[in-house]
């Protein structure tokens, strides 16, 4: 449900890139590798591509668990990675990397920011419950909402913690409990089709008339999911990834990006789209600095990845800053859900976009220990909503 939105606009932009020339007169030639199989395959294929096919650099992967194993082997045979959707804050906490470097936001602003937009929108809530996929994001991630949580607005009683299994169909056991236990807000971080399950199921249910549910990855399942999921619920895009953005800072970039893929696969572009962009932006604007300082000769390895430090380059609705470790610094997009006749399915209204720099942890800091030291003055710099307008 990522992989092949993300490869379709990656097939669309190359082409687009080739048909103008190439980046310094050389095409683009891609080669796609299905992550699926698992961490082992995924290391196998890694070092295929970059031994066997010569690659110039990687873009590596979905999986926190894949790019987890794939930098310090990027490192190894020093060929330029770019994390492109996986978010595992862990990556440059633990690690210093020449060769590897994020375009996107890490797990921290994505959890922090819907947070911070339930404290603003339905700040009078006092009981939550959870129910994320077992694995490294589910348990991170309500980790990470419940350290700030209990700094910015102490006393919320957590009335059930449900982790059931990654892959999981049938929600009907979570369902009955959370029906039963009527907590105020439901954070769900779950993501493709586990969370697209959930909502259907829920909603046949009725838990939606009973509890706000907060969905930080929740944009790409909107128009999958269609009318099931009802107004008024909090959902999150992974960054500021949003075809409806209220205010992009090239709104023709977004425009035109939205109908040309819209019109090439008859969906809208969801955040992976907007993350593999983000990759293909960034190595362009890395090879014309590297090219530059070349005065035009080919870079090679070590040239290309310092050409990343400290990179700033365009996203489809703002701006994205690589910083000297190695992190993507960008905002990140709340909105709620709401009903629009335009669209078959729920859009966004009162949306918020918080600036990267508010809800990323600085570096050289382990991110859990950051949000301990988050003050409820912080609520007080929270941009102000922009309804949706059609």
């Amino acid at each position: 449900m990522f992989g092949v939105p993300a490869n379709q606009a990656a097939e669309m932009l190359i082409e687009e890139i080739n048909a103008s020339g190439g980046i310094g007169g050389v095409k683009v030639r891609p080669i796609f590798v299905d992550e699926g199989p698992g961490v082992a395959h995924f290391v196998g294929e890694y070092r295929r591509l970059v031994q066997s096919e010569k690659v110039d650099i990687v873009f590596a992967a979905i999986s926190s668990a894949d790019c987890l194993a794939c930098a310090p082997l990027a490192e190894e045979l020093k060929r330029p990675t770019i994390l492109w959707d996986c978010s595992t804050q862990r990556i440059f906490e633990e690690n210093r990397y020449d060769y590897v470097f994020r375009t996107i936001g890490n797990s921290t602003p994505e959890i922090l920011a819907p947070l911070l937009y339930l404290l603003k929108m339905k700040p009078d809530f006092k009981t939550v419950s959870v129910i994320n996929q077992d694995y490294v994001w589910g348990r991170d991630s309500w980790a990470m909402f419940t350290a700030a949580l209990n700094v910015l607005k102490p006393g919320v009683r957590v009335v059930s913690e449900m982790f059931p299994k990654f892959g999981a169909t049938d929600f009907s056991t979570e369902i009955t409990r959370l029906l039963a236990l009527r907590p105020e807000v439901i954070l769900n971080a779950s993501w493709g089709g586990d969370l697209d399950a959930f909502i259907r199921q829920a909603s046949d249910r009725r838990l939606f008339e009973r509890s706000t549910l907060v969905m930080p990855l929740g944009e790409s399942s909107l128009e999958r999911v269609g009318k099931s999921l009802p107004p008024g619920h909090i959902i999150g895009a992974r960054g500021d990834h949003w075809f409806l953005h209220p205010k992009p800072a090239d709104p023709k970039l977004l425009a035109t990006f939205t109908e040309a893929f819209h019109r090439r696969t008859g969906i809208y572009p969801i955040y992976p789209c907007h993350h593999m962009a983000q990759a293909i932006f960034a190595t362009k604007k890395a090879y014309e600095i590297a090219l530059a300082r070349k005065n035009g000769g080919w870079p090679n390895d070590a040239e290309l990845a310092a050409a990343f430090k400290g990179l700033e380059f365009p996203s489809l609705t703002g701006t994205v800053r690589i910083r000297e470790d190695g992190q993507g610094v960008q905002d990140m997009i709340m909105g709620t859900t709401h009903l629009s006749d335009r669209y078959a399915f729920r859009i966004l209204t009162d949306m918020i976009v918080f600036p990267g720099e508010m809800v990323t942890a600085p570096v050289g800091q382990v991110s859990l220990d950051w949000l301990r030291t988050l003050k409820p003055e912080m609520l007080g710099r929270i941009p102000q909503p922009v309804p949706f307008k059609a």
